[in-house]
């Protein structure tokens, strides 16, 4: 009989679990709803115990697959932020990566000496979605909990009894220094909690006893993963030097893979634990496939006709210039309050070319993001976008790089569910189990294209620079 190893992905919008043999194959799959709320005052939160319902649905029906599961693994989106009573149950929604509440607790560090150092410190930029934020405002808002974590920790401990998390998601709460895989004193001051407060750190490969009734048996090794970027890295193969990674989904992320921790001089990327010595070094942008969904909604047609008539749309969207910026901004700017712009507008625009700026906005942050990284020689893509040859496209050129689809369902589940089997002692390491992953097809990028983008690229920044202190004049 087949082996396999569940991988849980607690996405932002969707809760997926998928069987993955040993040669990374995926044999099975199940899919949840577990959607993100927004609010106009920048709230994004999940219900947990709704994502903890998707995500034992999932596991039972993927359990009950013909084949011997040899133990589950979890990765989840990165950043999420839950209070749990002394029983570990939930008194507060779960705070995703895009809540923006903490304005006021991250401008009083972003930008100051003290911000950069505790920035370069735990690798996590300074920024309203780090837990480091969301607690300060919590705690100036008197919101109280026995415990905080994360939203995967959470699930996980309602799997095995206990409440820890990861170094890999750790590195992403703003908290943990990833020097000595420790909760940073300064940070925990600033945020206004204990050590005690939060879960006991351990390595991702660590694992302990199924305990819920999921369909499995009592006992199977439950592998603590980690956050959806690093193990998104591993899932498409990018664990190599010269090889990196984006995932576009809702977000999007651009990661290449280092020995040991540490950002770049600038501020401009976050580090973040894969496992086995190695690190993501890269850049988060807030604003990935949801600025196609938000014009499809907006003018009314079904996404992909939108993103079709937009790949008829000549290079350079006739004109128009997008900062995409619907949810705030992430890297490089690290910027919550900015907001987006269409410049360049005039009558005869219409949806499919506000749409194709849109998607030219998005690829052209990555590409600011992958000037603030080492050498890149090829990028390793992952996410329900790269179906659409326009994003394909566009983020290829933008990026000057060939683009290879690795595995367009779902590169982070398949990453973690190869660290199950490397904590099953299966692989020798993670750089042999992203060896089993093998591109199904190249994207080469269009050198007009490349020459075009990089051509405008300066504006992109320069028109940032020039509208930011107006954004800053508009906010109450």
């Amino acid at each position: 009989m087949t082996e396999v190893v569940l991988g849980v992905d607690l996405g932002t919008t969707a809760t997926k679990v998928i069987a993955v043999d040993r040669r990374a194959k995926v044999v099975a799959s199940a899919e949840r709803s577990s959607p993100m709320r927004t609010t106009a005052d920048g709230f994004a939160t999940h219900d947990p115990r709704e994502v903890l319902d998707a995500a034992f649905s999932a596991l039972r029906e993927v359990a009950a697959g013909d084949y011997e599961v040899r133990a589950l693994a979890l990765t989840g989106a990165m950043h999420t932020l839950l209070g749990l009573d002394a029983n570990g149950d939930p008194v507060t929604e779960s705070l995703s990566w895009a809540d923006n509440r903490a304005v006021e607790q991250t401008a009083r560090l972003r930008g100051t000496p003290e911000g950069r150092a505790l920035h370069r410190a735990t690798g996590t930029p300074i920024h309203t979605m780090a837990p480091l934020s969301k607690l300060a405002w919590m705690a100036e808002h008197g919101v109280t909990a026995a415990k905080w974590c994360g939203l995967k920790d959470f699930v996980a401990s309602k799997l095995t009894g206990a409440l820890t998390t990861e170094h890999s998601s750790g590195s992403g709460t703003g908290l943990m220094d990833i020097h000595s895989l420790t909760w940073h004193p300064d940070a925990l001051a600033f945020a206004r909690v204990s050590a005690t407060q939060l879960p006991e750190l351990e390595a991702p490969t660590s694992h302990r006893p199924l305990v819920a009734e999921v369909g499995l048996p009592p006992g199977l090794p439950v592998v603590a993963g980690g956050g959806d970027g690093p193990m998104g890295n591993l899932g498409v193969g990018a664990v190599v030097p010269g090889v990196g990674a984006v995932s576009l989904g809702t977000s999007g992320a651009l990661r290449v893979t280092q020995d040991g921790p540490g950002v770049d001089e600038e501020c401009r990327t976050f580090c973040y634990a894969i496992g086995d010595g190695l690190w993501a070094r890269g850049g988060a942008v807030s604003n990935g496939g949801v600025v196609a969904q938000w014009a499809a909604e907006t003018f009314g047609v079904e996404v992909g006709e939108l993103l079709t008539r937009a790949a008829a749309v000549p290079l350079g969207a006739q004109g128009i210039v997008a900062l995409p910026y619907l949810l705030g901004e992430r890297a490089p700017w690290w910027d919550p309050t900015v907001t987006g712009a269409l410049l360049g507008l005039r009558r005869e625009h219409g949806p499919a070319e506000i749409t194709r700026a849109l998607v030219e906005g998005v690829c052209q942050q990555l590409a600011l993001v992958l000037d603030a990284v080492p050498h890149v020689e090829e990028i390793r893509v992952t996410g329900g976008a790269f179906r659409s040859s326009l994003w394909s496209g566009v983020l290829s050129a933008a990026l000057g790089l060939p683009l290879t689809v690795a595995e367009d369902s779902g590169g982070s589940a398949v990453g973690v569910a190869l660290l199950g089997w490397r904590a099953l002692g299966e692989l020798s390491s993670l750089t042999e189990a992203a060896a089993l992953v093998v591109p199904t097809r190249t994207i080469t990028p269009d050198p007009d294209a490349v020459a075009f983008y990089a051509r405008r690229r300066p504006l992109v920044q320069r028109a940032y620079l020039a509208l930011k202190d107006l954004w800053e004049d508009q906010r109450p």
